[in-house]
């Protein structure tokens, strides 16, 4: 989501520039392990300019699917994100107090790597399905892993205890 500075200023001198556009942010599912799809994100908002900062008051609202902690089944997971973001013409020195102050690089604008950080962090640490049968649909095998019941794991004794089990069968056969 790219805007021109000059665009912005013309614009957005009287009243906020309003914008409201979907992005592709498919990018993330190969950043993020835990994004297992999300499409296009709805973008909409509006960007002021004052002085020499411009401001960029937007709302990201999608659906990213995400795998359930216990199950690792899909879950949906719709998020909507509000913020600010800030860009400057101004010169100024870098400080770690201003990393929300973007300096303007260029004509040209563009969100959509803000629009991605923000929902990289908007990702939970866990989400949970709310599916009864969820069960049912988890993996039951994965690449190098099965899961097995107790009843299903075969009672094979130890190849070390090969030897003891043998002198005891001895001795109960001598017995």
């Amino acid at each position: 989501m790219k805007f021109s500075v000059a665009q912005i200023k013309r614009n957005a001198s009287h009243q906020p520039f309003v914008f409201d556009d979907h992005v592709d942010v498919s990018e993330l599912e190969s950043m993020n392990n835990d994004i297992r799809q999300i499409g296009s994100v709805h973008v909409s908002g509006t960007a002021t300019d004052q002085g020499d900062d411009i401001f960029f008051t937007f709302a990201i609202d999608g659906t990213m699917i995400l795998p359930c902690a216990r199950t690792l089944v899909d879950v949906p997971y719709p998020f909507e994100i509000n913020t600010t973001e800030v860009f400057t013409e101004a010169p100024y020195e870098t400080d770690d107090s201003d990393d929300d102050i973007h300096p303007i690089d260029g004509e040209v604008l563009d969100l959509t790597p803000l629009i991605k950080e923000n929902i990289l962090l908007e990702v939970p640490y866990r989400v949970y399905t709310d599916n009864a049968d969820a069960k049912s649909q988890a993996p039951f095998q994965g690449e190098g892993w099965e899961l097995m019941s107790e009843d299903q794991k075969e009672q094979e004794p130890d190849p070390r205890l090969r030897k003891l089990e043998s002198l005891l069968e001895d001795k109960e056969e001598k017995e």
